[in-house]
């Protein structure tokens, strides 16, 4: 078991988002929560993360469990310069060699020198996945990462994640 939720349910107010959700991820497992808008999935992957207050159950952690999280979007200033380069460099400044490591794993090498405000969203969605694998995961949370892409897109995307999965046996667990 890499991370399990036992029970948890998450109130904002009066209103309850999560009741009584319980899931496990485990190594080499990919787990992808389904439901309707507003249902409460990203809910559960900021649950999952700790950053969102749990009103009860639990959620259980590996001892030492490294996270790469990869959000639905990131909203970055497009006025700002940022190359895809500086962009996983920051704020962890990994060696070059971890940076070819995860463009190659990724498929991005050819864009490191592109500004990142001129990707698509398939481009970004990788160099946001190629910023998670730089902690050198045990489990990938994904919060809706094929959100906007087209289909052929979609389907590269998650041939990649079946691809690092295999490779890295890394647990998965996404929206």
């Amino acid at each position: 078991m890499l991370i399990e939720a036992r029970g948890v349910c998450v109130e904002y107010g009066d209103l309850t988002v999560l009741d009584k959700v319980s899931i496990t991820a485990r190594r080499g497992e990919i787990v992808t929560i389904v439901g309707p808008n507003g249902s409460g999935k990203s809910t559960l992957i900021r649950a999952l993360l700790g950053s969102v207050p749990l009103a009860r159950g639990e959620v259980r952690r590996a001892p030492g469990l490294r996270i790469g999280y990869v959000p639905q979007k990131l909203a970055l200033n497009p006025g700002l310069p940022l190359t895809v380069r500086r962009f996983l460099a920051l704020p962890r400044r990994p060696t070059p060699q971890a940076l070819a490591e995860v463009a190659q794993q990724t498929g991005i090498a050819a864009l490191m020198a592109r500004p990142v405000s001129g990707l698509s969203g398939g481009q970004m969605q990788r160099v946001l996945l190629a910023r998670a694998l730089l902690s050198h995961p045990d489990l990938l949370l994904l919060d809706e990462p094929t959100q906007g892409l087209d289909q052929p897109g979609e389907a590269a995307f998650y041939a990649l994640l079946e691809e690092l999965r295999r490779e890295l046996n890394l647990g998965i667990l996404m929206v």
